[in-house]
């Protein structure tokens, strides 16, 4: 999202309130950042969250079939996700 915008990590960070470093941390690991402040992120930038309720809850075998899926699709060592 941030480059889609054209902004900077320094500029994305103060939208968020926080410095170029910590933009940047949470751009290279969002898993140990808040969701206070991805929601915070994601409405500066002129996005919005979405959470829904499903019909039907998914069963026990789907929600550890998806674990199992995201432990074997875990990056490279030193690989970078995408930019927010």
């Amino acid at each position: 999202m941030r480059k889609s915008r054209g902004l900077t990590q320094a500029q994305a960070g103060q939208l968020l309130g926080v410095n170029q470093k910590r933009a940047a941390r949470i751009e290279s690991a969002p898993g140990v950042t808040s969701f206070d402040q991805i929601a915070r992120l994601v409405a500066a930038l002129g996005g919005r969250l979405v959470i829904e309720m499903r019909d039907t809850p998914p069963s026990a075998t789907t929600i550890a079939a998806k674990g199992r899926a995201r432990k074997a699709a875990k990056p490279a060592a030193g690989a970078k996700p995408d930019a927010w």
